[in-house]
């Protein structure tokens, strides 16, 4: 099957860009989502309420979240395979495709826009917090747009450039288990009271999962910013500047090559789940953020999206040629 991971890729990112994520479509991360609540229950009550307790629950979710989102698909796609070989290629596309959020984000992210441009703040504030993590009650549309651009900048990464990578890598069962990774990152690893301890693992897991694709988003992007006709010589000054202004040593790489790019300044203090949390800021401020920037960060997830599209799928051919 392997060998048309290629083919599989451009498939499901045409399919991607096509139909997006529809509501009525059953999505396989609310699968791994539902897995994670129910495992996380079940760990809580087996192992001790103590920081080492907590982490070995959390060591515990990990591997079974890891096995769960690799062998479903590798198991699916082997008996596909086994069928017809178009049969295997039809489902390992639609699971590419199913792992891609370029359409999604840019219909997510274009919803605030249209809320900051045409509606009020507080139909804005709703919006972002369908696709950010940090508290939104209180932003004003300065604040709503800059979270908004900030979350296509690491999306771009997390949800895109990342899968395709894996994808290329090791076809739609490695895309399903960086999928998997990222997933359990953004439900249980949060640093506060509840999941300190029991997060650790899967902090540090998708860390290393993103740590490479980071840096080659990063690096497309500033292509992108090149190809939009924005300002890609700051986008790599910030980039070499500001890409570790993060608690993360993944997420800032992509938000300074976007803020660079737009010549604004990105991140700072942020309230989540009602507590300041104080943070870098990225960029420089050369001018203010304002709405339209949505629609050039958008722009420029596209065309590093397509990019790397082509790149990975041409160098997975030419692998396979040798």
């Amino acid at each position: 099957m392997i060998k048309w991971t290629a083919v599989m890729l451009v498939i499901g990112f045409l399919l991607d860009l096509l139909i997006g994520d529809p509501r009525w479509l059953y999505h396989p991360v609310r699968i791994i989502g539902n897995s994670i609540t129910f495992f996380e229950k079940w760990l809580r009550k087996c192992f001790p309420k103590t920081p080492s307790g907590e982490k070995m629950a959390g060591c515990v979710l990990v591997i079974l979240i890891c096995l769960e989102s690799s062998l479903a698909p590798f198991v699916l796609l082997f008996l596909a395979f086994k069928i017809h070989t178009a049969v295997g290629i039809g489902l390992g596309s639609f699971f590419c495709y199913q792992m891609l959020a370029t359409k999604s984000l840019k219909d997510e992210s274009m919803r605030v826009y249209e809320k900051l441009e045409h509606g009020t703040i507080e139909e804005a504030r709703v919006a972002v917090s369908m696709i950010v993590g940090r508290d939104t009650q209180n932003l004003n549309k300065e604040g709503v747009t800059k979270a908004t651009v900030e979350t296509v900048a690491e999306n771009t990464s997390d949800g895109i450039i990342a899968p395709i990578f894996y994808m290329a890598v090791g076809g739609p069962v490695l895309m399903y288990l960086y999928k998997g990774i990222n997933t359990m990152d953004s439900m249980v690893a949060y640093k506060n009271d509840k999941y300190l301890h029991f997060g650790w693992c899967a902090a540090k897991l998708d860390d290393i999962a993103n740590f490479i694709p980071a840096r080659i988003s990063a690096f497309l992007m500033i292509l992108a910013a090149f190809v939009c006709r924005l300002d890609w010589k700051n986008a790599w000054r910030i980039f070499k500047r500001d890409r570790y202004n993060h608690a993360s040593p993944n997420s800032a790489q992509t938000e300074a090559v976007m803020a660079g790019a737009l010549d604004v300044a990105l991140a700072g203090n942020a309230y989540y789940f009602g507590k300041l949390y104080e943070k870098k800021t990225i960029g420089d401020a050369i001018r203010k953020i304002k709405p339209d920037d949505i629609i050039l960060a958008n722009r420029m997830l596209y065309v590093a999206a397509t990019i790397s599209v082509i790149l990975f799928a041409v160098i997975r051919i030419l692998l396979q040629l040798i």
